[in-house]
């Protein structure tokens, strides 16, 4: 036998796949279904990634619902910290999301455009924690002897649809204002390019996000639209980009409990696309009515 043949043939190896498991309720745990897919790209397998079930969806709500009122609950400018600490834990490891961007099919350019914008999302919306509010809030005149207030509550768990084009740029422009108000969600990565999105988890796991504010799933929305659109404890839906088939069953799913569902067609890249609206467009008016004490001409209060 040819040495140069055998050498080779000793150097070769199986490629050791990463397995992308999901994040539900502060754990990366496995598919309860064991199925699992591998996207391709340019020729190339990026990785075992789990294939959502039904289960897998009722978990992670479960685990949001459990977070939420604790998370509404935390000081806007403690949202703020925790906000601000992701984007530092993303700034720390932004070369392996540039190289992950660029395995799922991101120009070099590209990537490093989409992370540094990533980074400067996270930083906007924790600046907006503690304002909004004054933004959004009123007092409003009223012809009798009260105070009446207008202020914004969380509308609860919201189910986050990331765009498949824009895979991690997309995601955090969703997820970011969906948090900041108090709210907790659960995310469907984008299905060609999940890994930025698995890794987005682990930068949430040491970023101080309590378990269960933020959930990721990884799948396919054909199999898992109507589980999240018709379930009974998601109060909203984000989506981007899904097309009209796809949007017309979502709306029609959930409109049997009244949910609230917002489509994005937005070009995440363009900074208009980050603005305070997309807060208050998963946040309830909450009004407030204070009678005013009178003072009689005798100056007895009544």
């Amino acid at each position: 036998m040819d040495d140069s043949n055998k050498n080779s043939s000793e150097n070769e190896r199986l490629e050791v796949l990463k397995t992308y498991k999901m994040y539900i309720d502060g754990k990366f745990p496995r598919t309860e279904s064991a199925r699992f897919y591998q996207p391709v790209v340019n020729g190339s397998t990026l990785g075992n990634v789990c294939l959502a079930s039904r289960k897998d969806v009722r978990n992670a709500v479960v685990a949001a619902r459990s977070a939420q009122a604790s998370w509404a609950r935390r000081s806007a400018y403690n949202r703020a910290q925790i906000l601000y600490r992701i984007a530092e834990m993303l700034e720390g490891r932004s070369q392996q999301f540039i190289d992950e961007l660029v395995r799922q099919g991101v120009g070099t350019a590209d990537a490093e455009k989409q992370v540094a914008e990533s980074i400067d999302r996270l930083i906007y919306y924790a600046g907006w924690c503690d304002k909004f509010q004054q933004i959004f809030s009123s007092v409003n005149p009223v012809a009798s002897s009260h105070f009446n207030f207008s202020t914004l509550e969380p509308v609860g768990v919201v189910f986050t649809v990331a765009s498949r084009d824009c895979p991690l740029l997309g995601l955090v422009s969703l997820v970011a204002p969906v948090i900041a108000s108090g709210n907790t969600c659960v995310v469907l990565a984008s299905e060609n390019g999940p890994l930025s999105a698995i890794t987005f988890a682990e930068v949430l796991a040491t970023s101080d996000v309590p378990g269960g504010v933020v959930n990721i799933l990884t799948g396919r929305i054909e199999e898992l639209h109507e589980h999240f659109s018709r379930h009974l404890d998601v109060n909203a839906i984000a989506c981007d980009r899904l097309g009209v088939a796809l949007n017309t069953k979502i709306k029609e799913f959930a409109s049997e409990n009244i949910k609230r569902v917002k489509i994005y067609d937005q070009d995440w890249s363009v900074e208009a696309s980050a603005n305070p609206y997309l807060i208050q467009d998963f946040c309830e008016v909450k009004t407030t009515w204070h009678p005013i004490e009178q003072i009689s001409e005798t100056g007895a209060a009544y």
